[in-house]
């Protein structure tokens, strides 16, 4: 097991804690806008002066943060997902990211950015891809298997990413770190910050706290995914959302 997957588990109280009651996180999320709260940060960072280790959980995803937030970081995306437990399904997931990270630069290259929003100061981004190592994942989630999209199961892989992040950032002395998951409308940005703010204390890297689905960042995602052509899939990427998934669509 990896040291990620072995300080998760060590740290599962705190997360089953997080996880007991949805509608305190809800009341946490409402108390901090952390959209307010990135602008400002960002409204005073020169262009391209710092680094950020952005971890993606995919191409449409990423894609709306990457538009934005190239405008001021030297963006390295850290492509860690354990939980796509299918290895067809997370090589499929990996090339696309690749695929929209040479597409973006390809703009820079050239000077054009039709369609963007975005401006001369667009940085370069580059991508390094983590293990992949799914028993991590299961480790991490045993207990948890029957628990719904967005519970206690949730929560352990949230700082199983994160962690391996944190720690990713951490040895390559990026200046800040943080994770593109909070622009899905199922994903709670007060839990993921609360995980980002955690590891921050313990690795030593600031967390750069977001909720990326703000701004009309979830819609613009989808914009970005059609302007691209960008693989779009409906789970997670976990062998218990995709049942959930089927169970759904069987009911339909």
């Amino acid at each position: 097991m990896s040291e990620a997957a072995q300080n998760g588990r060590k740290g599962r109280p705190a997360a089953q804690e997080s996880g007991k009651d949805a509608a305190g996180r809800d009341r946490l999320q409402n108390k901090r806008n952390y959209q307010k709260e990135l602008d400002r940060l960002l409204g005073g960072m020169p262009a391209g002066k710092h680094s950020l280790l952005l971890h993606s959980c995919c191409a449409p995803c990423s894609s709306y943060c990457l538009e934005y937030l190239r405008e001021y970081f030297r963006i390295t995306v850290f492509f860690f997902n354990p939980n796509i437990t299918e290895q067809a399904e997370y090589e499929k997931r990996a090339a696309e990211e690749k695929r929209l990270i040479a597409a973006y630069n390809e703009q820079i290259e050239s000077g054009r950015f039709d369609g963007m929003h975005s401006t001369a100061d667009a940085q370069r981004i580059e991508i390094m891809e983590g293990r992949y190592c799914p028993q991590d994942f299961f480790e991490i989630v045993k207990g948890f298997e029957q628990c719904p999209e967005g519970g206690e199961r949730c929560l352990h892989c949230y700082e199983l990413r994160l962690r391996e992040t944190a720690q990713t950032a951490a040895r390559g002395r990026f200046d800040f770190f943080t994770t593109t998951l909070s622009i899905s409308p199922l994903k709670h940005a007060a839990a993921l910050n609360d995980i980002g703010g955690r590891l921050a204390e313990e690795y030593g890297v600031p967390y750069l706290y977001s909720d990326f689905k703000k701004k009309n960042g979830y819609k613009r995602s989808i914009e970005l995914s059609a302007q691209f052509g960008l693989y779009r899939q409906d789970y997670c990427g976990c062998v218990f959302s995709r049942a959930e998934r089927e169970r759904r669509k069987a009911e339909d």
